[in-house]
């Protein structure tokens, strides 16, 4: 690959509360702060695998205002004023729209690299090339990227981009015009995608020219444009919360997706190399966890009698859990609370917990 390199900066989104990995992860302890896989957290293994591709000073999170402090105690190296706290959730285009306006403040003329701040990534240097080449593709053009991750199995959980035409970048590879988006499917679905081999799961992963994205949230995203576009003189100014507070809460709730990416002219797709997780639901950590001869994959002590294929994970390792008879289940101990589920039904979650939250709040 070329040894050009862009001016870049990238952009994590931290600001979900991760409900689907309750009791663990928790709206005032979100799974992008806690180490689900060793000793660093996901937000910070994420600011590890960029470090490589931008400086502490060029990386910019964006988060919920309750998870600010938290964050810059965990990257100390990442300048204070870079973690900014968006003053209410208004999906991922508000998060980009607010991401872009810091850009063309800060880093004007830079391809801007946004990734969730929640993922696992595996061989970071693939993920690096990938970045790389993305970002070298989007330099000095109009396209905007995302990337592919080939699936290994058909997913209902995942949405999906259908590959088209290739696309010649020098210094690149596995550069590909984007034919559509496509919601998560049902399973029939799904493998009709898979099987076709031209469908790639969507990974929430995006680079771009500062510039070039602004000028389609303005064709396509008017009002963030109206609202947003303002404070880019205010950026570092004391009036700057105030002022994007007042913008911020008057913003559309729309993905980047659907506000942007499905409407716009030139939208490509790196298809990756790399093997990528997206930490969705307890299923998705089997992959990390040590197994016993059961395929029981564990943290914490298990005793099993006739017990295989079950997921346990308790937040003090010391713990120990005792299963008989039972196949497929995952079993979660954190703090005063347990979870015990059937493991194809891991998506309940998210709804289980938002209700445990409500009564909680109530009492």
């Amino acid at each position: 690959m070329s040894e050009q390199k862009p001016d870049l900066f990238v952009v994590l989104m931290a600001g979900g509360s991760g409900t689907r990995l309750w009791p663990l992860s928790t709206k005032d302890h979100p799974k992008q702060l806690l180490a689900l896989t060793g000793e660093r957290s996901l937000i910070q293994l994420t600011v590890d695998r960029t470090t490589a591709l931008a400086p502490p000073e060029r990386i910019l999170i964006l988060t919920n205002a309750r998870y600010v402090d938290a964050i810059r105690d965990q990257l100390p190296e990442v300048p204070p004023e870079n973690v900014v706290a968006e003053p209410v959730a208004r999906d991922t285009s508000g998060a980009v729209a607010l991401a872009a306006v810091i850009g063309r403040a800060r880093f004007a003329g830079s391809v801007m690299v946004v990734l969730p701040a929640d993922h696992i990534i595996e061989p970071v240097e693939t993920f690096q090339e990938a970045l790389r080449s993305a970002a070298l593709g989007a330099s000095g053009s109009e396209a905007l990227y995302t990337f592919g991750i080939t699936p290994t199995y058909p997913s209902t959980g995942y949405g999906y981009l259908e590959r088209g035409a290739p696309v010649q970048v020098p210094g690149t590879t596995g550069h590909h015009q984007l034919e559509r988006f496509c919601e998560k499917p049902d399973l029939a679905t799904a493998k009709d995608f898979v099987d076709s081999g031209r469908f790639c799961w969507n990974s929430g992963m995006f680079a771009w020219d500062v510039d070039v994205i602004w000028k389609n949230i303005e064709a396509h995203l008017p009002d963030h444009a109206r609202l947003m576009g303002p404070l880019v003189q205010k950026v570092g100014a004391p009036d700057w919360e105030v002022a994007l507070a007042e913008a911020f809460e008057q913003l559309p709730k729309i993905s980047i997706d659907f506000g942007v990416m499905e409407k716009a002219a030139d939208v490509r797709m790196v298809e990756t190399a790399f093997r990528w997780y997206d930490v969705g639901g307890w299923p998705a950590l089997r992959d990390f966890l040590p197994a016993d001869a059961g395929g029981n994959h564990h943290r914490g002590e298990v005793e099993c009698v006739d017990a295989e294929k079950n997921l346990v994970f308790c937040q003090d390792p010391s713990d120990t859990v005792a299963l008989v008879g039972v196949s497929g289940l995952v079993v979660v101990r954190a703090g005063d609370k347990t979870l015990i589920m059937d493991e194809t039904r891991a998506q309940e979650v998210k709804g289980l917990a938002n209700r445990i939250a409500k009564k909680e709040t109530a009492q």
